[in-house]
């Protein structure tokens, strides 16, 4: 019989080194306070740029925001990390990653 070291035969136990898959590092978006804009634009600029992001959550970003300086906005691996911050930049506002 051939031997195939990736394929567990029935009764034996795999001993072939198994391949894991390492969970992406997660960064946060943070949203920072913003004294030019209005409340509604910061908003509707949320809800534009992070897709699912309902009304409601925004509201409560950007209150988070406007109360404490800023607030996390999303926590995600960095490709779209990097998207979500560069749309809310292109709607005047100021957004980092940590």
């Amino acid at each position: 019989m051939p031997e195939f070291p990736d394929i567990e035969r029935e009764g034996e136990v795999a001993t072939e080194t198994e391949t894991k898959l390492e969970k992406p590092k997660l960064y946060k978006v943070i949203l920072h306070n913003d004294d030019h804009n209005s409340m509604d634009h910061v908003v509707l600029s949320l809800m534009r740029s992070v897709p699912g992001l309902g009304m409601r959550k925004s509201i409560m970003i950007m209150l988070e925001a406007h109360n404490s300086g800023r607030a996390v906005m999303i926590v995600c691996p960095l490709e779209p990390a990097e998207l979500y911050r560069d749309r809310l930049e292109s709607c005047s506002l100021t957004a980092t990653i940590e």
